[in-house]
């Protein structure tokens, strides 16, 4: 047995209005396989290309530990050159992700070869970001905290994504104050004796290749798994339904804030309460919903 997981639709190619009319508006996802080959970035981009053109830049890295409360709001575990990080991928398996690479203020030459495409919504021309992993590296499920629409790039390589909506919250044992799920909990294989809410919750699997497009609606939860190495480059437009947007402001202004100072008063007291209570809430949701 495992999650209950619908493939995500697949097209070759979407004009702006289908792409509205079938997966904005109803806020689904949807991979659109050959969107991009027009790009530079379709032919020229590989982790090879990335050693050549960025191989002295100074990368921050993440792996998969805990949360601890001394680590700052995405603080990176290790910094290493590119040159260096490409080398290790592709020498052996590694638990070091690259996570919110900003190219555009790094290596500006690399703006020439993709362009903003025209999904009907509006992208953030400051924020496309680069994110690379080694063979079984993966994030942590979460969502954004500005609950974006995300449009995921990808480029070599496969990659796993498994997508849930915000309806799944009271099933996936949501850390509180917080944008993830218990941190123990293995997506891509979950342990239901433990973790019994996870029989319930209903979302959605994707496998990406090179040149593959994933759109991500407004808000939705998302772990991502390389198969083998390889990178993506996400570009964001702001979330559009008045209920995302001030959940993002929200999140942005209220609940960093405090989570900054419960750090600072309670230390990793208030992180084990905060994982404590993911079950303790859940398991009353449960509770709730069987009635």
């Amino acid at each position: 047995m495992g999650l209950q997981l619908t493939k995500v639709d697949r097209v070759e190619t979407i004009t702006k209005e289908d792409f509205i009319k079938k997966y904005f508006k109803p806020q689904k996802p949807v991979v659109i396989e050959r969107f991009i080959e027009d790009w530079p970035a379709y032919s020229k981009w590989s982790l090879d290309y990335m050693k050549d053109i960025a191989g002295d830049k100074k990368v921050p890295l993440y792996d998969d530990r805990p949360v601890d409360y001394k680590d700052g709001f995405n603080e990176p575990h290790a910094v290493m050159k590119m040159s260096e990080y490409v080398d290790l991928l592709k020498k052996e398996p590694t638990k070091f992700r690259i996570f919110l690479w900003n190219i555009l203020k790094e290596v500006p030459q690399l703006q020439k070869d993709f362009k903003f495409p025209d999904f009907g919504l509006r992208l953030m021309k400051g924020l496309p970001m680069l994110f690379f992993g080694g063979k079984n590296s993966y994030t942590f499920m979460h969502y954004d905290i500005d609950l974006a629409n995300i449009f995921h790039f990808h480029f070599e390589g496969k990659k796993k994504c498994i997508l849930f909506d915000q309806k799944q919250n009271k099933y996936l044992y949501k850390i509180p104050n917080s944008l993830i799920t218990r941190e123990d909990i293995d997506f891509n294989d979950p342990d239901f004796e433990k973790w019994p809410a996870l029989k319930k919750v209903k979302g959605y699997v994707a496998e990406l290749e090179h040149g593959n497009v994933l759109y991500m609606p407004e808000g939705w939860w998302h772990y991502m798994r390389y198969i083998t190495p390889g990178f993506s480059m996400s570009l964001r437009a702001i979330a559009r339904t008045p209920k995302n947007l001030g959940k993002a402001i929200y999140n942005v202004f209220i609940m960093r804030t405090i989570d900054n100072i419960m750090r600072r008063l309670k230390g990793q007291k208030w992180i084990d309460w905060k994982n404590e209570q993911a079950i303790v809430r859940t398991n009353n949701r449960i509770k709730v919903i069987r009635k």
